[in-house]
């Protein structure tokens, strides 16, 4: 058994793969590691450079696109690290971030899961704590709403507004491009559940791994930079569905199936107020092959139904 087991769920995004390999070289010190690759049919070359340029990291070549939470468990299920790290390949590691995760989880024996402070490329932080979502939260949070109330309560309860980024807490959930988790956490609360084709699925984890008595703790003394979506944001209408289709999933599982179809159904008013609002920018304004684009996505949206 080694110390950390590190998976990487990859999908045509070959160069920023590299460039996180790269930098867990200089992170992985002072502990014993696996990494794993889990390619979902990338088109790009991925596995082939991993193969090439990283002989060490055991690769697992799915020929079709599994999603994200299946990939991840198919790696968890053959690891054998004490620990799991669960990080996204548009992210870079700082060199003492994972001795800084790894050091205080074994300081802190009642600590399941344990996240670092997110970055942009540029350095400003990003927001990656999180309390669980209320109802209300799925019904505001990242839809048309959000944009008439940006600074309701809701939303800054949700995000964590009211807490400082710098300092160590306790939270709910922590976004998951860099999530450690516990071997025994895991144990308890089981493996990701694989309704969540992708988005949600780290929420309910860490939901799952609270009931079992765990703590979640943002600790901001490491540090890892996210370049974010630049996997799933290759494809927008697919995106957008898997987003909101988790959101759905999420309610149905937490608040029943009425509550989730009525959910359902407003994401799906939605997306018709979009492409009303597209389709007069089509007409009346420039860059008209751009709201094309995105009337198409929407459309593409409205025929999912948001079932996935």
């Amino acid at each position: 058994m080694v110390d950390l087991s590190i998976i990487i769920v990859n999908w045509n995004v070959r160069d920023l793969l590299r460039r996180c390999l790269t930098s867990l070289a200089a992170a992985r010190t002072g502990f014993t590691s696996e990494v794993f690759v889990v390619d979902n049919a990338s088109a790009d070359g991925s596995a082939d450079m991993v193969r090439g340029e990283f002989p060490d990291v055991i690769l697992i070549e799915n020929t079709h696109n599994a999603g994200f939470t299946r990939a991840n468990n198919q790696a968890i299920a053959r690891s054998s690290g004490r620990y799991v790290l669960l990080l996204n390949p548009d992210t870079e590691v700082a060199p003492d971030a994972l001795t800084i995760l790894l050091s205080f989880m074994e300081a802190h024996p009642q600590v399941g899961v344990a996240g670092p402070q997110l970055v942009y490329a540029d350095g400003n932080i990003q927001s990656s704590r999180r309390r669980f979502p209320t109802l209300g939260t799925l019904f505001l949070e990242s839809t048309v709403l959000q944009r008439l109330l940006p600074k309701s309560a809701l939303l800054r309860r949700y995000y964590l507004l009211d807490r400082p980024h710098d300092v160590i807490q306790d939270v709910d959930w922590l976004v998951g491009a860099c999530l450690m988790v516990r071997r025994q956490a895991i144990d308890d609360a089981g493996l990701l559940d694989e309704r969540f084709f992708m988005y949600c699925e780290e929420v309910d984890w860490c939901y799952r791994i609270k009931q079992h008595g765990w703590t979640v703790i943002y600790l901001p003394t490491a540090r890892v930079m996210h370049h974010e979506a630049r996997s799933s944001g290759q494809v927008v209408a697919a995106q957008h569905i898997y987003f909101f289709a988790s959101r759905v999933a999420y309610a149905e599982k937490y608040f029943g199936h009425v509550r989730a179809e009525i959910l359902r159904l407003y994401l799906l008013a939605m997306y018709v107020y979009l492409m009303i609002e597209e389709g007069l920018k089509w007409l009346f304004g420039s860059k008209r092959a751009l709201h094309a684009g995105f009337l198409a996505a929407y459309a593409t949206v409205l025929a999912s139904r948001l079932r996935i």
